[in-house]
């Protein structure tokens, strides 16, 4: 008889994301004369950039002719590609990362989930508190998180690092030693990160304790303060610590085109294994590649009208952040985040709890917002708004949650 991997049956109730879909559903359809603003999921509004949609038109024209027709994209992505992504994002940056260290997907989301298949089971994680919900949910999948405490909203065998107003929402070196450390910087959903020379003394502490960073850099194009890191591999021995992981949804727009890559250097071995030849046996086993067309869109981020083009898109959302940030900080509110990362992280008002705040905003103001609850138990108390909806959306928001 089949049995289930009784993992899955561990994990406490629906994906964060798919309760609040649920909830604004339901209060739609109860409601239906409301107009409802969504500012809760990280999802972007504004059109792909000329430059992208130019060069998808003509892969497009490419795949319509036997010519220049193409099937499956190579195991590690197109060359063309992942020299862009190394000339760019690393070269310009002093970065040393070769082409073949880099592993094009259909995005960080799924490369955040999948990375974890590389470690034994028992491999003790350390994530920051709050927390993006994947690192800690696919490991739930894999039994590497020990059992749920109901009343702490902890899992047993995972390692949390507190990420709280008290401590400026800076990780602190957790005092059980992880193998794996998850690190989102900018940090989703706090809008908060730390400076180059913070993340150096991470690298090091990586590095004497035999423990591998998982980096998330999906929002490293927003970053604005000189001081702040673009990528890990700047500071110095990340190449034998740190896996980078990125995405084009937030730089590009590509919520719904799908692209990302994962950087594995040569140099990270552990037990002697080879994490960059196992990620490639995996990539290439499980994985199809993402679509020519789309590959050939990312290309086009890199040209000099993409980045002019997406320059400009970001500097749109970050307008969107300093709207939300300084209405809310005129209307009362405790807010963090908004200046490296295009979310707004608030405390919520008069001891309510996340999820009373949510229901109070969508009720009173007709306004989605994520609960900090969401993302872990030291996220209780906070909330999250994103800068990705329109300008005028944005601007009517915060309007209608300052009459409040």
């Amino acid at each position: 008889m089949l049995r289930v991997n009784e993992n899955y049956l561990k994990l406490p109730g629906s994906y964060l994301f798919s309760t609040i879909g649920k909830k604004v559903s339901a209060y739609a359809q109860a409601n239906p004369e409301k107009e409802i603003i969504r500012l809760g999921i990280g999802d972007v509004t504004q059109p792909l950039a000329p430059a992208i949609i130019e060069a998808m038109h003509r892969a497009v024209d490419e795949m319509g002719s036997p010519e220049t027709f193409r099937g499956y994209a190579p195991d590690l992505g197109y060359a063309f590609l992942r020299d862009a992504i190394v000339k760019n994002d690393y070269e310009a940056r002093g970065c040393q990362i070769y082409a073949d260290e880099i592993f094009v997907s259909d995005g960080a989301k799924s490369d955040s989930a999948n990375i974890q298949e590389l470690f034994a089971g028992d491999c003790k994680i350390a994530v920051c508190d709050p927390v993006y919900p994947v690192y800690v949910d696919s490991n739930v999948m894999a039994g590497r998180t020990g059992t749920f405490e109901e009343r702490t909203g902890m899992w047993s065998d995972v390692i949390y690092m507190p990420c709280v107003m008290e401590n400026q929402f800076v990780p602190e070196f957790p005092k059980e030693t992880p193998d794996v450390i998850y690190l989102c910087l900018p940090n989703n959903p706090t809008g908060t990160t730390i400076t180059k020379s913070q993340l150096q003394e991470w690298v090091d502490y990586a590095n004497k304790n035999g423990a591998l960073i998982i980096y998330d850099g999906a929002y490293e194009a927003y970053i604005s303060r000189e001081e702040v890191a673009h990528s890990i591999y700047e500071c110095d021995g990340a190449r034998t610590c740190a896996i980078e992981l990125k995405s084009f949804s937030k730089n590009a727009g590509f919520t719904g085109v799908r692209l990302g890559y994962t950087v594995v250097p040569k140099e990270l071995k552990f037990g002697g294994a080879s994490l960059r030849d196992m990620w490639a046996r995996r990539h290439g086993t499980k994985y199809n590649g993402a679509p020519y067309i789309v590959q050939r869109a990312g290309e086009a981020v890199y040209s000099e009208a993409g980045k002019k083009q997406l320059k400009d898109q970001v500097a749109y959302y970050m307008n969107n952040a300093r709207v939300i940030y300084d209405g809310l900080k005129k209307a009362g509110y405790t807010v963090f985040g908004g200046v490296d990362a295009p979310y707004i992280w608030l405390k919520t008002p008069e001891g309510m709890s996340s999820w009373e705040f949510f229901d109070y905003l969508l009720e009173r103001a007709n306004v989605v917002g994520t609960p900090g609850s969401g993302f872990g138990p030291s996220g209780e108390g906070y909330f999250r708004l994103t800068a990705f909806s329109s300008f005028e959306n944005t601007s009517a928001a915060l309007a209608r949650i300052r009459e409040l």
